[in-house]
């Protein structure tokens, strides 16, 4: 019996190992190669690529159809997942290999008409152009890759079959990239139901005018209607929040002249913030050929950089936050449903049907409509065709979708932009999503462009609310030139800088938009401003690091006074001197920022949540408009928000802020214990990367990347952002690079990917980066031939057939 025991244990021991060694091969099968002769059809010479420590490319050829089918090739072996799942975002496939929990999202993006806009918008395209036809080279390089390696481990357990990446995929997920801009839909919904539901009064927080002669009138949108517009805010934000897809959220740049600088040439800093993800949204590398040569980031299926440099010149980009998107209530026949009123007549809508395949489920018909002003959204959730035709039709006018936005030619030119007027006429060709570019060059020239075609709308119309489409509120009369944008062109000062905040315009006319709280670039320019102070990339890193910023300052002096008369015991009076004696410093060991941070929860549950319910709460914290009302809020005791409509006396701001404090108390009691010194910011505010399978447990263990315990926070320098809620936090979004450029000698720039270069799990380079990141470290960016030869640890060749 003991033997064959023995011999059992012997026979699964072997069966295991064989399993083991098995898997070992198969995943090794699917390995990035950096190294050795590969055959590449369609290259006219021979293509080297030299990898460096990082495993980022360096790659040479003689001509740019060569140049770019390299690119897409190798950009395929370490990112071809993530291809395949933004572009399945942007045209709604997700349900098709995740299932029904993503058919939701699936509807939404149908609804958007990204799809068909691609279609339409490829077709268009100029064959014979040279941004098309390094597209073509771009994705006939990817599609090769694909077409002869073993796919991604993440398609098998997904069961994705390989279909070519087309010009139409790559249009669609740069209308992604709009979507992810837009604010609207997390804010225009709450902010009309405010207005609507509760009043002035309560609108008066936000700084919206009103107009109660009636020029703006409430818009009669019944349960369902609102029922509607919440689950597409909602469904709109759960996919990035829940499945690793990189959504926009802010940047902070800035370029300074050489007067202000240790080389006297200009400095170009650079982190546009991003929601993490992993495998990280760009994708670095370093391009070169006669007449030619950039190091850029690029993100998946766009050939171009979105940000980039050289020895000559380079840029980088903010979100402008401009308005781009209107939501209008259509007023329908009542005896023709298919018909809006628009300018006194009767105007039939256009329909489509489209078909979404579901995983385990059957396949989804939608019916979907479209209005003079746009697609109706908010045919994304009806019931079957003609069951629920009493929901009013809310449109959505999107300068994405009714603007030319030759955006390919755009970057195209803004990859070879050495100086000023080649720049600027790069930034006019991107109509949308508006962007702001910060460019310098070595000969001295500093600038920025808010570059997007900005629509014109009638004056007495405020575009933060859901709009009358019967009425003339809802026209576009126009859109205005591209020479009235805000811009600056080596401004006196000697520096620019770009945080998302609105800009000053350039022509009389308003730039509405959802643009982020002013301190963050307060902060940069008054650093900036600082006399005596030579800027380089050493103590540029310092700037982009800040952890401090001047919006406690704001909240503090009102709260503090009443608390301290409300605050008796031994321990309350010690974490209230916490606060008494903080500078707003979000440091990785201070416990104020976390006190901080969930009291501005607490007050804000309490004071509002009864009034706008849940669902439209947690919308509400998602918008700018929430950061800019909050310091009006606590300075208003008459507020009619402190009172608590769920219970039968009327609270006042002091008894709302007296409770906000015991259930911050006891909250941060709750999860993290009772010794207060554990209550560090480190430990409750935390990062992790997540992959698009880590909602499938156990694979979050395998796949995600942390987390780790950093400083910073939301809207300051170092914006490693979370949501406004109860702690702990899980940062959301923060830089997505941090590059400093310094044209004293380009070759020496800095930078840091949050994760890694390579999204195939195993890989080196997968996550070999993310504990720098974390810790705020900085690593070189090769760009001099001694510097990349130099660190090369491995050559590729790629040969033509």
């Amino acid at each position: 019996m003991k033997r064959l025991l023995k011999w059992s244990l012997l026979v699964l021991s072997a069966l295991l190992l064989i399993v083991v060694i098995a898997a070992c091969v198969h995943i090794y099968g699917k390995r990035v190669q950096r190294s050795g002769n590969l055959v590449l059809t369609g290259l006219q010479a021979e293509v080297t690529v030299q990898y460096d420590e990082r495993g980022v490319p360096h790659i040479e050829a003689k001509n740019e159809a060569d140049l770019y089918r390299a690119l897409g090739y190798v950009h395929a072996q370490d990112r071809l997942f993530q291809m395949e799942m933004v572009r399945r975002l942007a045209k709604g496939e997700l349900a098709e290999i995740l299932g029904s929990k993503l058919l939701d999202t699936d509807r939404l993006f149908r609804t958007l008409g990204l799809r068909k806009h691609a279609a339409d918008y490829a077709a268009r395209l100029e064959k014979n152009s040279a941004a098309v036809k390094a597209l073509n080279a771009y994705l006939d390089g990817i599609n090769q890759y694909q077409a002869t390696h073993a796919v991604p481990l993440e398609f098998e357990l997904l069961g994705i079959p390989r279909r070519p990446f087309t010009a139409e995929d790559t249009v669609a997920v740069s209308g992604y990239m709009a979507y992810s801009f837009a604010a609207a839909f997390r804010s225009e919904p709450v902010l009309t139901q405010i207005r609507d539901k509760l009043g002035a009064d309560y609108l008066r927080i936000f700084d919206f005018s009103w107009h109660p002669e009636g020029v703006i009138k409430p818009l009669q949108l019944s349960a369902m209607d609102w029922d509607r517009m919440n689950r597409i805010a909602t469904t709109s934000q759960q996919v990035m929040e829940e499945f690793g897809l990189p959504q926009f959220e802010g940047s902070n740049a800035w370029v300074v002249a050489g007067k202000n600088t240790a080389s006297g040439k200009p400095l170009l800093a650079g982190d546009p913030h991003i929601a993490y993800s992993a495998p990280a949204v760009w994708y670095e590398a370093h391009l070169k050929m006669p007449g030619f040569e950039l190091y850029g980031h690029h993100q998946a299926l766009n050939p171009f950089a979105l940000l980039g440099h050289n020895q000559n010149f380079g840029w980088t980009l903010t979100m402008f936050q401009n308005d781009d998107v209107d939501f209008i209530a259509e007023k329908i026949n009542p005896q023709n449903p298919n018909q809006v009123w628009i300018k006194g007549q009767w105007v039939d809508m256009q329909s489509r049907e489209e078909i979404i395949k579901v995983k385990g489920a059957e396949a989804v018909k939608l019916q979907l409509r479209t209005s003079p002003h746009g697609p109706i959204i908010s045919d994304a959730f009806r019931l079957a065709w003609g069951e629920d035709m009493t929901v009013k039709p809310i449109a959505m006018w999107w300068a994405f979708l009714e603007t030319e936005n030759p955006v390919l030619d755009a970057f195209y030119e803004l990859n070879r932009a050495g100086t000023k007027d080649i720049a600027a006429h790069a930034a006019s060709n991107i109509h949308a999503p508006g962007l702001n570019v910060v460019w310098a060059n070595a000969q001295g020239d500093i600038a920025w462009w808010a570059a997007a075609k900005l629509v014109k709308r009638p004056t007495d119309m405020n575009p933060a609310f859901i709009l009358d489409g019967s009425t003339a509120e809802a026209d576009k009369p126009g859109f205005t030139d591209f020479a009235d944008n805000p811009h600056e062109v080596n401004p006196a000062r000697g520096f620019i800088v770009s945080a998302n905040q609105q800009p000053l315009p350039s022509a009389d006319f308003a730039i509405p938009g959802y643009y982020n709280l002013n301190e963050r670039a307060r902060r940069l320019e008054a650093l900036l401003s600082q006399p005596g102070i030579k800027w380089d990339t050493k103590n540029s890193q310092a700037l982009q690091l800040e952890n401090k910023t001047d919006y406690v300052a704001q909240i503090l002096p009102i709260i503090l006074p009443v608390l301290r008369k409300q605050i008796t015991d031994a321990d309350g009076k010690r974490l209230l001197e916490q606060l008494e004696k903080w500078d707003g410093s979000y440091q990785a060991n201070s416990i104020a920022p976390t006190i901080f941070s969930q009291l501005l929860y607490q007050i804000i549950y309490a004071a509002m949540a009864d009034e706008v319910g849940e669902v439209q709460f947690k919308n509400l914290l998602r918008t700018r408009a929430l950061d800019y009302a909050l310091p009006r809020l606590l300075a208003d005791a008459k507020s009619p928000w402190w009172d608590n409509r769920a219970t039968p006396v009327v609270e006042t701001r002091e008894d709302i802020l007296a409770l906000a404090w015991r259930d911050s108390i006891a909250h941060l009691q709750k999860t993290f214990g009772t010794d207060s010194k554990q209550w560090i910011w480190g430990k409750a505010h935390t990062m992790t990367h997540k992959h698009p399978l880590s909602q499938q447990k156990p694979l979050d263990k395998i796949f995600n990347i942390g987390p780790f315990e950093v400083a910073g926070g939301r809207e300051l320098p170092n914006n490693l952002a979370s949501a406004i809620g109860p702690a702990p936090w899980d940062v959301v979004y923060g830089p997505s690079t941090r590059r400093l450029i310094d044209f004293g000698d380009a070759s020496k720039a800095l930078g840091i990917n949050p994760v890694g270069q390579s999204g195939v799990l195993f890989d080196a380079h997968y996550n070999d980066q993310a504990a720098g990141f974390a810790a705020g470290t900085y690593v070189p960016q090769y760009l001099s031939e001694k510097d990349v030869v130099g660190h090369t640890k491995s050559v590729l060749v790629l040969r033509g057939k």
